[in-house]
């Protein structure tokens, strides 16, 4: 395996495999099964470029997380911990997270194991969350004496309520899939076997949409989610008008008539 410092050329993955398929989807699978995808630098390195290079490939749209083996990833490879390239891992340089949203179309995790400490920072930038009945989620970061630093916590407060977070991240426990769904914290869970079935599945129906119009509304929804609900509705108003206003009816028109064909 070339070495952390390496640069990277295209393509040039080790400890990822991306696969690309026709219908505007690509699958990015976390490739350290035998260290349950442990998130060293070099995979997060190689994350980020394969993130840049789907999103500038006209041809893709939508984006599948998911693992190798057993595990979705297990977080942090602590064998790095005290990296020349910074602090924790270099947690801060090479932020998985941050290569995440570099995508700007929608981001499926498909969790096919165990998502722990960094995992569950990484199930929760995604967008739409589909979970394998056997995944199983925990954040440990307060029985290990750390903080989260990719926006975990404010992402789980964001998603499943203040009290449910308090309760998850300070016990540390871990919690199976379908306690996940009830909570809100992932949207279905599937068996196993059927995973990545369902997961293009919804791929596909998301690319019925315009590409343009999936980010579109991705990003306004992201947007509205950090401002207080009086600022969300004046903010979704302007961008609205700014959308909708140029927009012809014949172009509507044409647009519904397709979706009616396309659901006969």
């Amino acid at each position: 395996m070339v070495g952390s410092n390496a640069p990277l050329e295209p393509g040039d993955f080790g400890c990822i495999t991306v696969a690309r398929s026709d219908q505007g989807w690509a699958t990015i699978a976390l490739n350290r099964p035998e260290r349950l995808n442990t998130l060293s630098i070099r995979l997060r390195q190689e994350l980020a470029q394969a993130v840049r290079q789907l999103e500038a490939d006209d041809a893709v749209h939508v984006l599948i997380l998911t693992g190798s083996g057993t595990a979705f990833t297990a977080g942090l490879d602590l064998d790095e911990w005290e990296s020349p390239e910074g602090p924790a891992a270099a947690a801060y340089v090479h932020d998985a997270v941050a290569a995440l949203r570099q995508f700007s179309g929608p981001i499926i995790a498909a969790v096919n194991g165990v998502a722990v400490t960094g995992g569950v920072e990484l199930v929760l930038a995604c967008d739409v969350v589909i979970a394998s009945d056997r995944a199983r989620f925990a954040d440990t970061h307060v029985r290990v004496g750390l903080l989260p630093g990719w926006g975990g916590s404010a992402r789980l407060i964001q998603r499943v309520g203040l009290h449910r977070a308090k309760e998850l991240a300070l016990t540390g426990r871990l919690f199976t899939a379908q306690e996940a769904a009830q909570w809100g914290f992932v949207n279905q869970v599937v068996e196993h076997e059927r995973l990545q079935e369902v997961a293009q599945a919804m791929a596909a129906q998301m690319l019925k949409a315009r590409p343009e119009d999936l980010a579109r509304y991705k990003q306004l929804l992201d947007e509205e989610a950090a401002l207080p609900f009086a600022q969300a509705l004046s903010w979704e108003r302007q961008r609205s008008v700014q959308t909708n206003a140029p927009v012809s009816r014949q172009a509507i028109h044409a647009r519904l008539c397709a979706l009616l064909e396309k659901l006969k």
